[in-house]
């Protein structure tokens, strides 16, 4: 099959080897959308008013404050902030308004005005946890990741190379297969996609099984009796381990090296 440029990056995570390629391609899009944010586009009209609108999580400010780029973080803060004073001000005083009114209540009203009053301020509440938990990188991510997911398939049917290559990998880590089965349903037909899960299932017992023999002889390392053993795969155990259960998070970068 004749490489293009939306193959190119899933084919390149595969070769990596890694314990889920979905996790080098997700990680490959969270670096490219922090970079961006504190690059150039932080000045450009679209961007800041997307920022202003959604913000970052905790995770995706601890990393954009981590760049040590503080001036470009200041600025789309500068703006977002602004924005979020008003919202969160908005809400509060609806909120305040409205717990006003109910302890106002007489008892003889308490049943019929009270549950609305409570609507209200359960609403507000509501309204700024919202607040709190819109991210633009996860949504970006998020975005990205469906092409890739789309991709995938389109090589996993197409391409007869790369469906062998990922059929004798490291297969992925729960939380993308799980991504994977809701995706096949929608790329695949009814009699793919059961050969897909049954596949994919194979992949998955084989490879948990190899986690569950490292962690195993890791642990096993620590006994004395074990002393004069070689480490086998078994050195970066708990990072793997951790990573094939929940994603990548720690240890090593599930990129290339530069």
């Amino acid at each position: 099959m004749r490489y293009h440029i939306d193959t190119i990056p899933v084919w390149d995570a595969l070769k990596l080897d890694g314990e889920c390629l979905l996790c080098s391609l997700a990680r490959k899009t969270e670096l490219g959308e922090a970079d961006r944010y504190l690059g150039a586009s932080v000045m450009e009209p679209d961007t800041r008013i997307q920022v202003n609108a959604r913000g970052f999580c905790k995770k995706h400010h601890a990393m954009l404050y981590g760049m040590s780029n503080r001036l470009g973080h200041a600025l789309m803060l500068e703006s977002h902030n602004a924005e979020m004073k008003s919202k969160v001000l908005q809400q509060c005083k609806s909120l305040e308004k409205a717990a006003d009114s109910f302890a106002a209540l007489s008892l003889g009203r308490l049943t019929r005005n009270g549950a609305a009053l409570k609507k209200q301020m359960d609403e507000a509440i509501a309204a700024l946890k919202e607040l709190g938990s819109t991210c633009l990188m996860c949504k970006s991510i998020e975005e990205n990741m469906r092409r890739y997911y789309h991709t995938f398939f389109h090589l996993y049917q197409n391409d007869a190379e790369f469906r062998k290559r990922f059929l004798s990998g490291k297969g992925v880590c729960v939380p993308h297969l799980a991504e994977l089965f809701s995706v096949a349903q929608e790329e695949l037909s009814a009699k793919e996609a059961s050969e897909f899960i049954r596949q994919i299932t194979q992949l998955e017992q084989d490879n948990l099984e190899r986690m569950q023999e490292d962690i195993s002889w890791f642990i096993k390392k620590f006994d004395y009796r074990y002393d004069s053993e070689p480490w086998k795969n078994s050195k970066d155990a708990v990072p793997r381990t951790v990573n094939k259960l929940r994603g990548w998070c720690v240890g090593e970068e599930p990129l290339p090296k530069e």
